[in-house]
């Protein structure tokens, strides 16, 4: 799992971590107000809520999705497929424990919210409900939303939460990974007393997505089987169309890369960068490009639109032969206008809505270098500068020096001045790594002189 240890002082009682946590709400506006009083893992939490919430009265999820929006978002995310485990190893046996069961998507927006009655019907006046935004951007920290963005197992306990209308709760949270590319796919959270943060309910709840997890591979593993062999429809055969499957959704990885990778069915495969060019431009555009629009998009010198055609065509064959076995080819572009037939994830479109919403370690963490570092095209050169400068802009502005110290780290952060000097503020007078950052900026002087 996720879970990791951190250098703290001798443990606390439970009595005395929440006194400390009340202390620090008393102190929020002090110098070591956090330092002083707050657990590691809470303290870097509240650094990052206060970077979206002076008060902590102001922090209040949002609604997000509703009604009909909600359910058809909920059934066509890859979530849906390992409900049946939530259910059966958490939901069920806590239905009369007082406990609430929550699974999220993997930008903190709450799906399901199921469990003891009398706790939902108290949890609705927090807000604690599907649909909600429960990121630390929307309500600071909480069990959810603080380890989807640490990517960790987390433990929250009343007034260690950020937000003063939760701290009559307690809540333990797990982060769920695609078993096939790590991917971050949601959390599982239970929610309730001090129950919620006992040492056996982060066990269980760590086993139950462990669980969850294989179950899905299991599922994709038969899924695969089952589709080669399944037999080729007969032309004018009643058979009735497959329908897409839910458990995954396929995605496309730009970043840094070359050759590019999608991931179809499972099933990853390389492109060269013009077709990458082409598949992205058509997963950033759901509602479909004319062949003149992708010679535009595409080609930096004038090309007649018969050149895109013909890479068109390579491209959908590449794409139908790499599909051989499923029903009917998942991601084959359709044309009049060239379209997909249906969302495609692409990575450089993740870290930008991490970004959004302030998950700055999982933008980081997803992020391998710019947006097809060897294109030409002009759509793609527009892509990867919009990419970079809004990652440069919110470590700039918004992150702590953790995040600041792995931006340091990539290439384009090697020579930027800026971000190093504004490392050296935000560290500690005492960090023993500021030496490194000192010598960093020595570095850039040395080159540029």
């Amino acid at each position: 799992m996720h879970n990791q240890d951190y250098d703290v002082p001798p443990p606390r009682t439970a009595d005395a971590l929440q006194r400390d946590a009340f202390r620090a709400h008393e102190n929020l506006g002090s110098a070591d107000g956090l330092t002083r009083w707050l657990r590691a893992p809470v303290r870097e939490s509240w650094q990052r809520s206060l970077r979206h919430h002076t008060d902590p009265d102001a922090a209040v999820p949002q609604l997000v999705f509703a009604g009909s929006e909600l359910g058809e978002y909920r059934s066509s995310h890859p979530l849906a497929a390992i409900m049946p485990v939530i259910r059966r190893l958490l939901v069920r046996p806590g239905s009369d424990t007082g406990l609430l069961v929550a699974v999220g998507d993997e930008l903190g927006r709450l799906l399901w919210v199921e469990g003891d009655d009398d706790a939902r019907r108290l949890a609705e006046g927090m807000l604690f409900i599907p649909g909600t935004d429960w990121s630390e951007r929307s309500i600071g920290t909480s069990a959810p939303g603080t380890a989807l963005a640490s990517d960790r197992s987390v433990q929250i306990s009343g007034a260690e939460h950020f937000s003063r209308q939760v701290h009559s709760w307690s809540c333990t949270a797990v982060p769920v990974h695609d078993p096939d590319t790590g991917a971050l796919m949601g959390v599982v959270d239970i929610t309730g007393r001090d129950e919620a943060v006992a040492a056996h309910t982060l066990a269980l709840v760590e086993a139950t997505v462990a669980a969850a997890e294989s179950q899905l591979k299991v599922e994709r593993l038969q899924e695969t089987g089952r589709n080669r062999r399944r037999r080729p429809r007969l032309p004018g055969s009643a058979q009735r169309p497959a329908q897409r499957s839910l458990l995954r959704q396929d995605s496309l990885q730009i970043l840094g890369r070359d050759p590019a990778v999608v991931n179809v069915g499972g099933r990853p495969a390389t492109l060269s960068t013009r077709h990458a060019e082409l598949l992205t431009l058509l997963a950033l555009h759901p509602a479909g490009l004319t062949a003149d629009e992708l010679s535009v998009m595409v080609y930096p010198e004038c090309t007649s639109v018969s050149t895109v055609r013909a890479e068109m065509l390579r491209l959908r064959n590449l794409l139908g032969k790499h599909s051989q076995g499923f029903p009917e080819p998942p991601l084959v572009p359709q044309s009049r206008p060239y379209r997909l037939p249906h969302e495609v994830v692409i990575d450089a479109r993740q870290v930008l809505a991490y970004l959004e919403n302030g998950a700055y370690r999982l933008a980081l963490g997803l992020y391998r270098g710019p947006v097809l570092p060897r294109s030409d095209a002009p759509a793609i050169t527009a892509l990867r500068s919009e990419v970079s400068m809004v990652l440069r802009e919110a470590m700039l502005s918004d992150a702590g020096p953790e995040s600041l110290l792995e931006y340091l780290a990539l290439p384009e952060g090697r020579d930027d001045v800026e971000a190093w000097s504004r490392a050296l503020e935000l560290l500690p007078a005492c960090s023993p790594r500021r030496a490194s950052i000192v010598a960093g900026l020595q570095r850039i002087e040395r080159e540029l002189a």
